[in-house]
């Protein structure tokens, strides 16, 4: 499978109880489809260093903000597919590079601080990254359930539905069982919706008569508050 290694575009998150995602689904049934992922279950494992300066700066919303992380679609072996994403946001613009490797080559780069073996910009750019907050340790493990939807036209816009985010500190192995601490409360879901431009008329009319405003939700800036906060306050 080719995959996608670089996004530009606007990312807009909303808060949704079940009945304001069965309508917003009825809604997008005439225009979109769920795409090659469908639905997946997402395990991810954030990098930082030992004070956590990545998502503390992350979190004082600052103009520009960065962050490195790998990623996989479901439960894994050492010769499956994993991603090195490189996210990075500027004025509400977010740019995601991202590497394709197998888990091995990921666990042997980042356990052994060995280079990528990849020679590519954005492997540049990834490693780069590395040196420059060096060293950094998996901190977080954060998984959920998503289900992700993509237009028939073929245009770039996207809506994804996450639930059952859960987050750890331990047991960073994308082979292991989806368990951890809940970020949302039951019966929440969080809405994304991905856009290179303007969001289409037909989302726009059906997110003003519901209502619905757009939220500031960080998955692992919620989980190092929870970390850090005897338990925190979950979000819903």
């Amino acid at each position: 499978m080719n995959y996608q290694q670089i996004f530009e575009r606007y990312e807009i998150k909303y808060l949704l109880t079940m009945r304001e995602k069965e309508l917003i689904l009825e809604t997008m049934k005439p225009y979109m489809r769920l795409d090659n992922y469908g639905h997946s279950t997402i395990r991810n494992v954030y990098f930082d260093t030992d004070t956590f300066r990545l998502i503390r700066r992350s979190l004082e919303k600052p103009v520009y903000k960065e962050k490195l992380r790998v990623r996989s679609y479901k439960a894994t072996k050492e010769d499956d597919d994993v991603f090195v994403e490189l996210k990075k946001k500027y004025q509400s613009v977010v740019y995601k590079r991202r590497l394709v490797l197998t888990e091995l080559q990921v666990i042997e780069c980042f356990q052994k601080d060995l280079p990528l073996p990849v020679n590519s910009q954005i492997a540049d750019e990834i490693e780069y990254f590395r040196n420059y907050y060096k060293p950094l340790y998996p901190k977080v493990f954060i998984s959920y359930e998503r289900e992700a939807y993509e237009m028939m036209d073929g245009s770039d816009f996207r809506v994804t539905f996450d639930e059952n985010i859960l987050y750890r500190e331990d047991d960073f192995s994308f082979a292991s069982e989806i368990y951890g601490m809940p970020i949302l409360n039951e019966g929440v879901t969080l809405m994304e919706i991905k856009a290179p431009s303007a969001i289409p008329l037909w989302m726009s009319r059906q997110l003003t008569e519901m209502q619905l405003f757009k939220t500031s939700f960080s998955k692992y800036g919620l989980a190092y508050q929870d970390i850090f906060k005897n338990g925190g306050l979950k979000y819903a």
